[in-house]
């Protein structure tokens, strides 16, 4: 009997943390805006991206005016996402990163301003 109430409590718990694990998780309905995205800096780099073929590193950090470490780790967050892709290369002995767009960012970018547009509507409303 002291075992079967063990096991039910123990079970409660787990229950709740799972019903915990839902109600932090980030929602993924048509009403959540894709955090990875929204980031102001990482924004930046995909709205720049999305009006250019290509854009170097140093092209990039002059445009958003930030630091190499800031735009590198925001870079690489949104290259991990597959949204924009790096081509590392050499001029001379010199190194070169340039970016560029994916397809699957220029779709998050789309549904991302189409999103903040509904948004506005909203608040026009």
């Amino acid at each position: 009997m002291a075992r079967e109430a063990a096991q039910r409590q123990h079970a409660g718990r787990e229950g709740a943390t799972e019903a915990h694990a839902r109600k932090s998780a980030p929602k993924k309905g048509a009403l959540s805006l894709d955090r990875l995205i929204h980031e102001r800096l990482r924004l930046g780099i995909v709205s720049a991206l999305a009006v250019n073929e290509r854009l170097t590193f140093n092209d990039l950090k002059r445009l958003l005016d930030t630091t190499d470490g800031n735009l590198s780790v925001h870079a690489r967050k949104l290259e991990e996402a597959n949204y924009i892709a790096c081509d590392k290369s050499f001029e001379g002995r010199l190194p070169r990163t340039e970016y560029r767009l994916t397809a699957a960012g220029r779709r998050a970018l789309e549904k991302y301003v189409a999103h903040m547009e509904a948004i506005l509507r909203a608040v026009k409303d």
